[in-house]
């Protein structure tokens, strides 16, 4: 059934398959889904706390820790409860603006963590490059701004998405295969031309990821090079072990997302399977690592849940 505005007819729902080929399995799927979920969710709390707790991690690094865990929380929170629906009770039916607002949360919160991850960048080359002038350098407030240009990015950025798709007719077929909504997957579904739309979606994709990408390896290069001319052995080691959980953290996110970036324009010969465990790989699987990698890596944080846990508190 097709309902009408603004010039446009659109369907009353769409209809989510979640893992196509493995509907057999689906049950069994959603239990690692799951713990995954809830590791992520626990463990971005849990970092959330302890950044709000202690006073003593009030500090550029772990502010912007603090900005990277709440998007972390949005974006699985984005996906996650209904694919495990999908997959438990399947509730395949999405409503329209249900899955329009899904849309949004996931490229506009993409786009906040790639961002994030660019200032986290910006933070270590201050602080390895500029060690005296760090904390004068990145003040309190200075922090917040970059974190609301990051936010208000993303959100500027991916809101036309939602606009133009909205103001597009569909075609009778309302079947998006895979888990969730997305900008690409809408897309295959108008009966319009969507060279504007697609156009528009590389334009934001390599506006905010290659910028973002380009200055967070400009960043490690001045960092690698300030690094090497250190006199010291254990000095070069201490400084790169303070970028490794960073590093990691880039990687689980840009991998996965640049393979489903890829895939879904230009990888027509990618089985279709491995695209969409892919595609909920990368939506998953960084905000799970996140938490896990700075709570083993870095020492304040560490101690801080270690002491938790102990009943140790302060």
């Amino acid at each position: 059934m097709l309902a009408s505005g603004n010039g446009s007819s659109h369907p009353m729902s769409f209809i989510l398959l979640g893992i196509p080929g493995l509907e057999s399995s689906h049950f069994w799927i959603a239990f690692p889904f799951c713990v995954m979920y809830v590791v992520a969710v626990a463990g971005n709390i849990i970092i959330l706390h302890v950044i709000r707790t202690d006073h003593t991690l009030h500090q550029p690094m772990y502010l912007f820790l603090a900005m990277l865990a709440l998007t972390d929380l949005v974006l699985s929170s984005s996906t996650q409860p209904k694919m495990l629906a999908i997959l438990w009770f399947h509730a395949h039916e999405i409503e329209y603006h249900a899955c329009l607002i899904q849309v949004f949360f996931i490229h506009a919160f993409s786009s906040v963590e790639s961002g994030v991850l660019m200032a986290m960048a910006l933070d270590r080359y201050v602080a390895i490059c500029f060690p005296l002038r760090h904390s004068s350098i990145l003040t309190t407030s200075v922090v917040i701004k970059l974190g609301s240009v990051v936010m208000v990015r993303g959100l500027l950025w991916v809101s036309p998405f939602c606009f133009m798709i909205s103001r597009m007719p569909f075609c009778p077929n309302k079947v998006i295969p895979q888990s969730y909504c997305e900008h690409m997957a809408l897309l295959k579904l108008v009966c319009a031309d969507t060279r504007v739309n697609r156009g528009y979606g590389l334009f934001v994709a390599f506006s905010v990821a290659a910028f973002d990408i380009i200055v967070i390896g400009i960043s490690y290069m001045k960092i690698l090079r300030a690094v090497l001319q250190l006199p010291s052995g254990e000095a070069r080691l201490k400084a790169f072990g303070t970028c490794g959980s960073h590093i990691c953290v880039i990687l689980t996110l840009y991998v996965p997302a640049l393979f489903t970036f890829l895939t879904h324009r230009f990888g027509h010969q990618v089985p279709h399977l491995v695209h969409i465990i892919f595609a909920n790989v990368y939506l998953l699987v960084p905000p799970m690592l996140n938490p896990i990698i700075y709570g083993v890596r870095t020492k304040q944080i560490r101690d801080r849940v270690v002491r938790g846990c102990c009943g140790k508190e302060p």
